[in-house]
């Protein structure tokens, strides 16, 4: 029975679209990662719960084929800002929100970015020059 449940689980996980703008943030790459860790030993895996397992496959189903999509659809595919899909997708894409938060940081944060070198070694030549500027 093991080995349907993990068919059933590597099925799903094909079928679920990768959102290649979410690196690190997308749920399809975290349903691989969490099946492959649930089923280390493939179809031998022994299921300690096998009705929470198949309740997990069930919702996971329901989600991967719109069921709530369909079941309550939306009389306008509007929400409350008006934004269209499109422009929601391009906001919560990882190259996006890494700019908010470049932006967020203060002048200060970025200022001891950029002076502040990453390797220790870096960190002496980094003042060397800051201290043998002229002054004005």
């Amino acid at each position: 029975m093991a080995a349907s449940r993990y068919r059933r689980f590597l099925k799903l996980c094909e079928e679920w679209p990768v959102d290649e703008s979410k690196r690190g943030r997308d749920l399809g790459v975290y349903l691989r990662q969490r099946v492959a860790q649930a089923f280390r030993e493939g179809e031998n895996t022994q299921i300690a719960e096998p009705e929470a397992c198949d309740q997990m496959y069930e919702s996971l189903a329901r989600l991967h084929s719109n069921y709530y999509k369909h079941k309550y659809p939306r009389p306008r595919d509007t929400s409350f800002s008006g934004l269209s899909l499109e422009e929601y997708k391009l906001i919560l894409s990882t190259d996006t929100l890494d700019e908010f938060q470049e932006m967020d940081k203060s002048v200060w944060k970025r200022l001891q970015e950029k002076l502040v070198p990453k390797r220790p070694e870096e960190k002496h030549k980094a003042w060397a020059q800051v201290l043998s500027r002229p002054r004005t």
